[in-house]
């Protein structure tokens, strides 16, 4: 088939190489335009601008947007003029389904087929396939298919006799906003486990607690048995075994164990952890549904903690402290 990719960035442009390679024809275009003439070097048609883009596309028009979520309404207010009755809009990223909602009614009125498709890979879906929660009209995702099934993994697991497409990595949830609700969720676990990490190797990083002197005076909780805490264990070694045979390995960990080998104490980290969205959306989610989310929203606030955002709130119980005791901040 022939598809056209908007956002050449690391995903965009893996994706657009992938689908060279399952034999699609692919046009691309960025604001780039080195993006642009790295993917016509690996064999895309490169497009400098959207008229000259959309122009490439024979109708009806198959149209991926990987660009991010706050753009995407600037996108596609420039290229619905130029697409016709009949063509379909992808978009890739990780907008809020609520705006999928209103894209598509707004694309309907001009014949305009929309899709939302949340996309998860990252920088490894070029080789390992991309995870593809698809949110769209029976009939259009059946159409598009191909391209779906090409930017998968695409083997089944073994064993598999099911029909659905789950085990080949793609998988067409619902209607238009399905796709990113599935994908926010999706991202919002991603938050949970990768916090259950940190939290987990940073009381290994101090299980040394024990070697350490510590001051005694009556703002220092004690040590009850500094015995038990006499343990300098190498993290990154630890890292890599779990990734062997362990119940907790996963890509998250093998990522980790990748950057403590790299780089052990993670001196090239400031720990300023950023959200783009999908957390916070999660957790609105839970709310209006009425369901439990504390571990997501655990793993939520600890962002927010680690770019300095509970400051102020640390200060007024320090003050507090101060007022109600006479307990001063500890200098250390």
């Amino acid at each position: 088939m022939q598809i056209g990719m908007i956002g050449l960035g690391r995903m965009g442009a893996n994706m657009v190489r992938r689908l060279a390679r399952g034999g699609h024809e692919c046009v691309a275009f960025d604001q780039s335009e080195k993006a642009v003439q790295a993917l016509a070097r690996d064999g895309a048609k490169g497009a400098h601008s959207l008229a000259e883009f959309v122009a490439a596309l024979a109708p009806p028009r198959v149209v991926w947007l990987m660009v991010p979520a706050a753009i995407v309404d600037k996108v596609l207010g420039e290229l619905q003029p130029l697409l016709a009755k009949g063509d379909s809009v992808i978009d890739g990223g990780n907008s809020y389904y609520h705006d999928d909602l209103r894209r598509a009614n707004e694309m309907q009125r001009y014949g305009i087929h929309y899709l939302d498709v949340g996309t998860s890979g990252g920088v490894l879906g070029l080789e390992n396939g991309f995870c593809l929660m698809i949110g769209g009209e029976n009939e259009v995702v059946q159409h598009l298919e191909p391209i779906f099934a090409s930017l998968a993994l695409g083997a089944r697991a073994r064993g598999d006799s099911s029909s659905s497409t789950a085990s080949r990595g793609y998988l067409h949830c619902g209607p238009v906003g399905a796709g990113h609700f599935v994908k926010m969720v999706h991202n919002g676990i991603e938050y949970g486990l990768m916090a259950a990490y940190a939290e987990g190797l940073n009381i290994l990083k101090h299980a040394d607690a024990g070697l350490a002197s510590r001051s005694a005076d009556a703002e220092t909780a004690p040590l009850t048995n500094p015995a038990l805490f006499q343990y300098r264990l190498d993290i990154a070694a630890i890292a890599e075994v779990w990734r062997h045979g362990s119940i907790i390995s996963s890509q998250l960990l093998d990522l980790t164990a990748q950057a403590l080998t790299r780089d052990p104490q993670l001196e090239h980290f400031a720990g300023k952890v950023s959200d783009s969205g999908e957390g916070r959306w999660t957790i609105q989610a839970a709310i209006e549904e009425g369901v439990p989310a504390h571990v997501l929203s655990a793993a939520l606030y600890s962002r927010f903690d680690s770019r300095g955002n509970a400051e102020f709130a640390s200060k007024v119980l320090s003050a507090m402290r101060l007022g109600f005791g006479g307990h001063h901040e500890s200098k250390s």
